[in-house]
């Protein structure tokens, strides 16, 4: 439950630093006072949306501080195990909201994302607000209703599961249906592209080197002729090739240098040139020997060649992309032969997922069957005791099994009502009357949190259009669901606030031109002077101050007055 709560700069408030006990917390005020400020700060704390407009005029940024005790939370505590967040027996929770409009969330002193904290929020508080029965008249709200009371939580996510599957195969099924009579012609096309392909051995093709082959092949006369005559120029003529010159330098310097040994140095870098130029001739003279014209080689590399460029202006790919080009056809190919197999395979995996699912959801039917007829005897009982005595609330579970899945399942829920003898339940959204649907609402909502296990509920003006000793069940039903839980109410109605194990009293002062809102809890004559306030308006009389005591003292006493 939530043990400590501390705001500072969010909205019209400063500084606000809350301690809270288990029970049912009343929270009570004059009109725009702020009374919803609580649940603001819940909300951001737990990851509603933020922006700069919740920061307090004047100040850089809005920051909010929870502190929940894990002993009633189990739900929580596996959540922040599993996310390796765990820290003890307490949770603490901090959101700061800058005036950029950017904000950080922290859990146990560890950032995370919002959707963590709404997360971790969905096992700590369940907020009911005054809108509720607005929401209440959605098909999908009154089937997660159901589902709740069910405990379905685990068998919808399986649902959902193998719902996910089976969409993911039809999809991929009507995409190859779908297109089966482009398959063949793609087909077609593919085994004849592939077969011309492997007919000129592309697979094996090296462009380059093709290239290079051909090069050497078209000019092998031109190389001969070159390469001979530098041969000659080099070393074979005796006269005077370079390698003779280079003899006779050597030769005359060698004697030069008998007399000038400086010139040494130079006779060797010509004998070490000697040596090269004769090494170069060697490798040239092996070289040409290897030469040799080949008409007929040279005439199939040229085809070669050319069926290399048709095939790539039929392709409109560059030559030396062939090879990739013949490897991707071949794959499409395989794949398209495999076709009809994946297909049948589809087939038989689709009958088998749809077969899965309609046991799941057959599942789901008969526990919200079973779930609805105890649900609507709950809701029935209080709509009753809320001044509606011959009212009667259904809970319609109608099951489609040839419809298409859904991931909720294949059943339709809706809630009936029907407030006077003789009037057939009507669906909750053509109730007539406000104040009827308030109160069916309010029922709906204390029936269908009895089984849950979020310790921390909160009630935002539920209350809305009743009074009278129908608001006094209300405050006596509230203050029965705080026996083994945390309960905040924020209401207008002196007979749901006498109900309170706590009363929290909001207030909005200005001071220097500031106007701020501050909570603080009374009791003893502050709290009967909040009564009387409530129950007399502007002018409080000893008897209106005689009458709020007397409120708390039967409430006290859990017993029912006089309102």
């Amino acid at each position: 439950m939530l043990i400590h709560l501390d705001i500072r700069d969010l909205a019209v408030v400063a500084s606000l630093n809350l301690s809270f006990k288990s029970g049912l917390s009343v929270l009570t005020g004059e009109t725009g006072a702020g009374k919803s400020i609580l649940l603001t700060a819940l909300g951001l704390a737990l990851g509603d949306r933020a922006d700069s407009a919740f920061i307090r005029p004047g100040a850089q940024k809005a920051e909010i501080n929870l502190t929940f005790d894990l002993s009633d939370s189990p739900q929580a505590r596996v959540w922040l195990e599993q996310q390796e967040l765990a820290d003890g027996e307490e949770c603490l929770v901090r959101r700061v909201i800058g005036v950029d409009g950017r904000s950080r969330a922290f859990v146990n002193g560890s950032p995370v994302t919002l959707q963590s904290l709404q997360e971790l929020g969905q096992g700590l508080v369940e907020i009911h607000g005054q809108h509720a029965h607005v929401q209440l008249t959605k098909s999908t709200e009154q089937r997660s209703i159901l589902d709740a009371s069910a405990g379905n939580g685990e068998l919808l996510s399986q649902t959902d599961a193998i719902y996910r599957r089976w969409r993911h195969l039809t999809d991929e099924l009507n995409q190859l249906t779908a297109h089966a009579s482009d398959r063949v012609a793609r087909l077609d096309l593919l085994q004849f592209q592939v077969e011309e392909l492997e007919q000129q051995d592309i697979g094996a093709l090296n462009y380059a080197d093709l290239v290079e082959a051909h090069t050497r092949q078209a000019n092998v006369d031109r190389i001969l002729e070159v390469g001979q005559a530098e041969l000659n120029s080099l070393y074979e003529d005796e006269a005077n090739s370079v390698s003779a010159r280079l003899a006779h330098a050597v030769h005359a310097l060698s004697d030069l240098s008998r007399l000038a040994p400086e010139f040494g140095e130079t006779v060797s870098l010509l004998e070490e040139a000697q040596l090269q130029v004769k090494e170069a001739s060697l490798q040239l003279r092996r070289e040409l020997e290897r030469q040799e014209a080949d008409p007929n080689a040279l005439a199939v590399l040229e085809q070669r060649l050319a069926d290399v460029h048709r095939l790539a202006r039929k392709h409109q790919i560059r030559p030396e992309e062939l090879p990739e080009h013949f490897n991707g056809l071949q794959g499409e190919l395989t794949s398209l032969q495999g076709g009809a197999e994946s297909t049948e395979t589809l087939r038989l995996e689709l009958e088998q997922i749809r077969e899965d699912y309609r046991r799941l959801a057959a599942q789901l039917s008969n526990r919200r069957q079973f779930a609805a007829k105890q649900l609507e005897a709950k809701i029935s009982e209080i709509i009753r005791e809320l001044g509606m005595p011959q009212g009667q609330f259904r809970i319609s579970v109608q099951t489609d099994a040839d419809k298409e899945p859904a991931a909720f399942g294949q059943d339709a829920v809706e809630f009936l009502v029907s407030a006077n003898p003789g009037i057939p339940p009507r669906p909750l959204a053509r109730v007539a009357s406000g104040g009827e649907l308030s109160r069916i609402s309010l029922a709906i909502q204390v029936a269908a949190t009895e089984g849950k296990s979020v310790p921390t509920l909160i009630f935002d003006e539920v209350d809305s259009g009743i009074g009278g000793g129908i608001a006094e069940v209300v405050g006596q039903k509230l203050r029965l669901l705080g026996g083994d839980r945390q309960i905040f109410c924020v209401t207008h109605l002196p007979q749901v606030s006498v109900q309170g194990h706590h009363h929290m009293l909001v207030e909005k002062k200005t001071r220097s031109e500031e106007t701020q809102s501050q909570v603080r809890e009374i009791d003893g004559a502050e709290r009967t002077a909040e009564i009387a306030r409530m129950l007399g308006g502007v002018v409080m009389t000893e008897q209106t101050l005689a009458h709020a005591e007397e409120m708390l003292a039967m409430a006290a006493g859990g017993r029912s007055g006089p309102v």
